[in-house]
């Protein structure tokens, strides 16, 4: 009996499945994402014979509950291994999404080369096997416990994988890959969720955990539905220029650990290299005594690091100001700037405002605002801050300095590195701190552009 099929209108941006096209879709809001599949019309025994996970369970109360700790496998890299909580659990599932040539897939084959001791199965759907071997041939490493299965059919991959049952699975990527029980072409909304829901099935039933690559699409969201996300355990996001050599791993989902961790890598000849300390993303790239320089003691999850913020002010070339921002939130730069001019009086309002952090990283905190604020302020007045100056507060719309969480880290690593002075909000309490560096106390713009610079105002 031939199998009957229909259309379905899905969304791009949530998955919501919808018998016909709207402009707007109902569950998202979003305009003009509804998108036509051809999908297959299953009888409600095989429907639930797919969903089936082959073994029954019955509802259990909280005291029958195992509650011991997950078995993780370590992946023989302390900044993965920390992202991930400990290392990756038995039977999870992750997803690891960038954007293309940001280092996804040099990642996630320096994981196997590295951890002779997991047999991997490294499923490749973008490259063929003999690709894969000269990227290995460069990354070095052992790769005998590595099995390359170039294959984009999940029809086939599951069955190998139940053969193999390797300590790690690896697919690159799930955009690739797809099942013949879906007509819609690979990288369809519907395959990506088939697909994924395939695999969760196969590292739940099995305890592999399973590693997804996933692409970036070009408003910076994971390509394919939401609905990816929550099927996943584990999302990991790669951020960074891919134009620089520095790459940031966030956790911005996990079931197993934190969301607020963060990895630091550096992209090189031989692949990612760990940098075990981010404030050695400082290193000064420039001579002394530049203006529109300032440095931030900044805080990402567990880490402690400092940035260099850079800002040039210039008069307008044209009629209308440029504001314009890399690796910072343009518009809490414009409500920096209206801060300065409205509580301090700098009229900055006529002048183009370009701001730039140093090593292609991606700044929201709000401890880095008065960095920037300085930053902007020493290009303006075309004064050079003291090498030795770092700052960490956040600007209220009033023009106060506001205290940051864990200022005492923040002062301390300023320490370690070698500051001797850093500027803090006057507010909050500080309850230790060591010796060799001096904390100044500002309490609104006004105060700080005294302290910071008097030797101009002068």
């Amino acid at each position: 009996m031939p199998q009957k099929t229909k259309s379905v209108w899905f969304c791009s941006a949530c998955g919501n499945e919808s018998p016909k096209w709207m402009g707007r879709c109902p569950a998202c809001g979003e305009w003009n994402t509804m998108v036509e599949e051809k999908v297959e019309v299953r009888s409600n025994a095989k429907r639930a014979d797919a969903r089936s996970v082959g073994q029954s369970s019955r509802p259990l109360s909280l005291p029958e509950i195992d509650s011991t700790e997950e078995s993780r496998k370590s992946l023989e890299s302390a900044e993965m291994d920390r992202l991930l909580g400990g290392g990756i659990v038995e039977g999870s599932l992750v997803l690891i999404a960038g954007e293309p040539g940001i280092g996804k897939s040099t990642l996630s084959l320096q994981i196997p080369l590295h951890c002779s001791g997991l047999k991997t199965l490294y499923v490749t759907g973008e490259e063929s096997a003999r690709q894969v071997k000269l990227r290995a041939s460069r990354l070095g490493g052992d790769g005998s416990g590595c099995l390359i299965f170039s294959e984009t059919l999940m029809e086939n991959i599951l069955p190998e994988a139940r053969r193999i049952m390797p300590d790690l699975m690896i697919v690159d990527s799930i955009q690739t890959v797809y099942t013949q029980t879906m007509e819609s072409s690979p990288g369809s909304v519907s395959q990506i969720k088939e697909c994924a829901s395939m695999l969760l099935r196969l590292a739940k039933e099995s305890g592999i955990p399973v590693i997804l690559i996933g692409h970036i699409t070009k408003e910076g969201n994971i390509a394919g539905p939401k609905v990816l996300e929550h099927i996943v355990d584990v999302v990991l996001q790669f951020e960074g220029d891919n134009t620089g050599s520095y790459r940031l791993l966030r956790s911005i989902k996990n079931r197993f650990g934190s969301t607020s961790e963060m990895a630091v890598f550096e992209m090189t000849g031989t692949g990612l290299r760990e940098v075990s300390n981010p404030s050695e993303m400082l290193i000064p790239m420039h001579g002394q005594g530049l203006s529109g320089i300032a440095v931030s003691a900044m805080l990402d999850g567990s880490r402690s690091f400092l940035i260099e913020v850079q800002a040039l002010v210039s008069s307008a070339a044209y009629g209308t100001p440029q504001r314009s921002a890399t690796g910072f939130d343009v518009r809490r730069l414009n409500m920096l700037l209206a801060v300065l001019e409205k509580r301090a009086g700098f009229r900055l309002g006529v002048k183009d405002v370009f701001l730039n952090m140093a090593g292609g990283l991606r700044v929201s905190e709000p401890a880095c605002d008065l960095a920037v604020v300085c930053a902007v302020l020493s290009s303006n007045f075309d004064f050079a801050i003291p090498s030795e100056v770092c700052f960490a507060g956040e600007v209220g719309l009033s023009g106060e300095i506001r205290p940051v969480s864990q200022t005492e880290r923040r002062i301390a690593e300023a320490a370690r590195l070698g500051f001797r002075k850093i500027y803090v909000s006057s507010f909050g309490t500080i309850n230790s701190h060591p010796d060799g560096i001096e904390i100044v106390r500002v309490a609104d713009i006004p105060a700080l552009c005294r302290s910071v610079f008097k030797t101009r105002q002068q």
